[in-house]
Parts: structure tokens; sequence; C-alpha cells
């Protein structure tokens, strides 16, 4: 879907940081919204969903299991 966005799990990438995670989620945001950067009045919405990507992001890669082994 969006090109940019890197694999964030082993083995593509060894370690993930949280900007790592943001700048996906950003990414994701930009792709569905149409938007690079969005107006005054749709800013709060478009951080919100940025925000609860990144997090959501967070939560799946800590609980994916690969190759038997948990990803921490």
């Amino acid at each position: 879907m969006c090109r940019s966005i890197k694999t964030l799990r082993p083995p593509y990438a060894e370690s993930v940081t949280e900007e790592d995670m943001r700048a996906a989620a950003l990414q994701y945001v930009r792709k569905i919204s149409g938007f690079r950067q969005p107006a005054p009045h749709n800013a709060a919405a478009f951080d919100k969903a940025v925000e609860t990507i990144a997090a959501a992001t967070g939560e799946l890669l800590s609980t994916l299991e690969v190759r038997g082994g948990r990803i921490s």
C-alpha cells in the first residue's frame, strides 16, 4: 500500500524505535487521508490517528512471535 513504510520486525529490522513506529504511522495516515499536512481544522484528528496507529504498531510488534521466539 505505502512503499515508504518499512518492515519493522526481525529479520528485516534488528531494532525498532518509537520514532520508527511513529514514522510508519505517519506515512500510513498520510496515505489513507490523502494529506501530507492536514489543514488546521483537521490537525487534531490527524495527530490522534498517528499516535493511535503508532501505539497499535508497538503492541503488535511486542506480541508477534517470529520463528518460535518472541520479539523484544
